[in-house]
């Protein structure tokens, strides 16, 4: 059990950086991956009976190659691929201990491949979970709510994609490189969003995302250290998941940001976060991710719920909104003004999201739109309203334990 926890923890290291390497080598992800694979298939057997050796990376490298060659042997392209294996195999010496160190411009250029433009963006997301995270097709599945033969199919497609387009996997020119940072950090949090807030069914929080997430923004801002927005991006993650112990009950009801027990937040994860944002502004550059991370490290400092910082809250979300003009954001402005100016004001601010032709997104299908209306309805006394708009927050939504909490707050307003 104990070999297979160390061979664990050596695939969450070492996985990313063989990828990389490989996939410079042999220039094919998807064969790239079997390959990898494959090496820690046989590590699983090996190393329990003949113990682990003393650079575990370079034995993979070493033997995912082999697995790769083999691969092609079986493989119609054989004459096409086989030259450039077996030249990085001769390089390297057939029996070569080098660690794949992983070197940074190997990595970003995976990460940086898998968020291609001529990927749609659900691909985008699911290469980088598979190729860059290592997590399983069946994982990705389950955080896209789909069949795993449906992911399957999905991935085959965008590495299919990948092939027939020849999009490579070199670190691009600066000028790329800067272009496509944007797509890289949006895919990062869209997983981090999911794992936080997930859509899965049974919980509200898929911790598993989470980590990945984090640690893909770690990787990112060790990749790119002078990126003010890839720091914020960092900086957003720990100090929203700080909360995480806290978020829901014993029965994993989810328990309001007021109601939550600040004793337990991890103040460790929130200083770190604090000392990324701090970092981040101290490039001069200011950002979507930034401001996002100011909103939480108010929330993570402030000394209470009551005690937060609401108008630097609300002069924050303002600026927000001319840098991303959303019917979300909108929405998260309207409990800022809540705060401020009162449940009418708020209510106000709620209802004319809709209507707003310069916002981004339809709010009728999300639910916290319409639980956001029931509790400035209920607070001004208005029952049969906010029951009514708690009725189509628990219609739409999918999660089952927030679901919970939105019919425990139905029961609460009457009406």
């Amino acid at each position: 059990m104990q070999q297979q926890a160390g061979i664990a923890e050596i695939f969450r290291t070492e996985w990313f950086g063989l990828v990389a390497t490989l996939v410079r080598d042999i220039g094919d992800l998807g064969l790239t991956e079997d390959s990898a694979q494959d090496a820690f298939i046989e590590a699983t057997v090996n190393w329990p009976t003949h113990g682990s050796p003393d650079r575990p990376g370079a034995w993979l490298l070493t033997t995912a190659r082999r697995k790769a060659i083999d691969r092609v042997r079986r493989n119609a392209r054989f004459a096409q691929r086989l030259p450039q294996l077996l030249e990085a195999v001769t390089v390297n010496g057939p029996e070569t201990d080098a660690a794949p160190t992983g070197p940074l411009d190997e990595q970003l250029a995976l990460l940086v491949g898998c968020c291609h433009p001529a990927l749609a963006p659900e691909s985008q997301v699911a290469l980088t979970l598979r190729s860059v995270a290592g997590l399983s097709t069946a994982q990705i599945a389950r955080a896209f709510l789909v069949s795993e033969a449906t992911m399957t199919r999905r991935l085959t497609r965008a590495k299919t994609k990948i092939r027939e387009a020849r999009i490579p996997f070199v670190l691009p020119d600066l000028d790329a490189l800067s272009d496509r940072l944007p797509a890289v950090c949006n895919v990062i949090s869209s997983i981090f969003t999911e794992g936080h807030t997930s859509t899965d069914a049974s919980s509200l929080i898929r911790g598993d995302l989470c980590d990945e997430a984090i640690w893909l923004a770690e990787v990112l801002t060790t990749l790119v250290p002078d990126d003010p927005e890839v720091a914020g991006l960092h900086a957003l993650f720990l100090l929203t998941d700080a909360r995480r112990a806290t978020r829901v009950d014993d029965d994993g009801i989810p328990v309001l940001l007021a109601d939550q027990d600040r004793a337990r937040w991890d103040q460790r994860t929130i200083a770190c976060g604090l000392s990324e944002i701090t970092r981040a502004h101290a490039l001069r550059r200011a950002g979507p991710f930034q401001l996002q991370a100011a909103i939480a490290a108010l929330h993570a400092t402030a000394p209470s719920f009551d005690q937060t910082d609401w108008r630097s809250v609300l002069r924050l979300y303002d600026v927000m909104l001319g840098w991303q003009p959303t019917a979300v954001l909108a929405l998260n402005r309207a409990i800022a003004v809540r705060h401020v100016d009162g449940p009418i004001a708020a209510l106000r601010a709620v209802d004319a999201i809709p209507e707003a032709d310069d916002l981004r997104g339809d709010l009728d299908q999300y639910p916290y739109f319409h639980a956001t209306r029931g509790e400035l309805l209920a607070e001004l006394h208005q029952s049969a309203d906010s029951a009514a708009a708690f009725d189509r927050a628990i219609a739409v939504c999918s999660n089952t334990a927030e679901r919970a909490h939105l019919e425990r707050r139905r029961r609460a307003v009457g009406g």
